[in-house]
């Protein structure tokens, strides 16, 4: 399955327009895809254009109130509880990241707990929120159950990214990534492809490995058993019981200290029922932050310098290639699959939009099983 390539400018109007369209605010539109195409932009493709048939169907079925307004329900000068009231998640977590930072602002540290919310896209794009204002910025999040816990048979963990971001020159440090081998996003590609899964990536019903997509997505909707493995694999002998570690620290901070759903009751009776936790923490906390930023600074660069092994010529420091994705395809447009443009043009039938004027002459392939579980 082939890619088509557009510009910023054309996907952030596009999105722009849907999201007024189903809606929302100005402000909540623009907000909403700013996440997406920051995801697109570092190369995240299963978290950017490709979910948009995730909202729409969420928005449709009423699991996403377009409506809805975030509300502190507990705080002291250093925390949150934030109640999301079903709302739309980019909207909820920008909120709550912003709650966070100026708390941090004011005591050092700011720490957010979010229960019923929904999916919030990229937990790295909220870790960058507080880095651009000087912070360390922490954001995870839980979502509906597709981890496997090492030596089960069940899904019961989400994919329960970690994320973090510090200031640093110069690049700033940026890790953002999934406890799970990969996430749900990139099953849903190889399915829209109809492309086999690598192996060492999902587990079928039985707990045995799979690599059949589109079983492997419906088992997860239906609760069937399977779905993708830990970090590390199905075993220890890897680490897979760090994976599933991680995911639990996620869990730790969203949905247990929120009071909220747990990742094995996200998306079941019709609501999202997801969380997520952000932390800020202000670098003043420790002493000087610009001789800090200049101590880490100094270490990233001693790690692009060292040694490298026999036929490689570079060691990225996190956050690197994203710097060089957004230079790319700002320069050389974003890439859409054409599955993602058939969810496109059904959304444009849907909120009544004229794809031509976003996406000119172009005419998606037929329709097939696009979806790869139940929205």
């Amino acid at each position: 399955m082939g890619h088509q390539y557009y510009t910023y400018e054309t996907l952030k109007r596009f999105c722009d327009d849907a999201f007024r369209a189903f809606g929302f605010t100005e402000e909540e539109s623009a907000i909403i895809t700013d996440v997406l195409l920051t995801s697109d932009l570092y190369g995240i493709e299963s978290h950017g254009m490709q979910r948009m048939v995730r909202y729409h169907k969420c928005i449709e079925k009423g699991m996403i109130h377009p409506e809805a307004k975030p509300e502190i329900v507990f705080q002291t000068p250093v925390s949150a509880v934030i109640d999301g009231h079903d709302g739309m998640g980019q909207l909820i977590g920008h909120y709550a990241m912003e709650v966070a930072i100026q708390k941090a602002k004011a005591s050092g540290v700011g720490i957010v707990t979010v229960r019923n919310s929904n999916h919030y896209g990229i937990a790295g794009y909220y870790a960058k929120m507080a880095c651009r204002e000087g912070l360390i910025g922490f954001s995870c999040t839980n979502s509906e159950a597709i981890m496997v816990p090492t030596y089960g048979r069940m899904a019961m963990i989400g994919s329960n990214p970690i994320a973090c971001a510090m200031p640093a020159r110069p690049f700033d440090f940026f890790f953002d990534a999934s406890t799970t081998v990969v996430t749900r996003g990139k099953l849903e590609m190889y399915n829209k492809a109809g492309k086999p899964l690598p192996e060492g990536w999902a587990l079928d019903k039985d707990g045995h490995p799979s690599t059949n997509a589109p079983d492997v997505l419906a088992n997860i909707v239906a609760k069937n058993g399977g779905g993708i493995m830990p970090l590390g694999g199905s075993t220890e002998q890897l680490g897979s019981h760090k994976g599933y570690g991680y995911g639990m620290l996620c869990e730790i901070f969203s949905s247990i200290l929120s009071l909220g759903g747990t990742s094995n009751l996200c998306m079941t009776g019709g609501r999202g029922n997801i969380c997520h936790g952000f932390m800020a923490v202000d670098p003043a906390c420790f002493g000087d932050p610009r001789e800090i930023q200049e101590h880490f600074s100094t270490f990233l660069q001693q790690l692009r310098d060292a040694p490298k092994a026999d036929g490689q010529e570079r060691i990225y420091t996190h956050g690197e290639k994203e710097v060089a994705a957004v230079e790319q395809r700002l320069e050389h447009g974003i890439p859409v699959s054409d599955g993602t443009m058939v969810e496109l043009f059904d959304l444009c039938d849907y909120l009544k939009l004229d794809p031509s004027g976003y996406f000119g002459d172009y005419t998606p392939p037929a329709r097939k099983n696009v979806f790869g579980g139940n929205y």
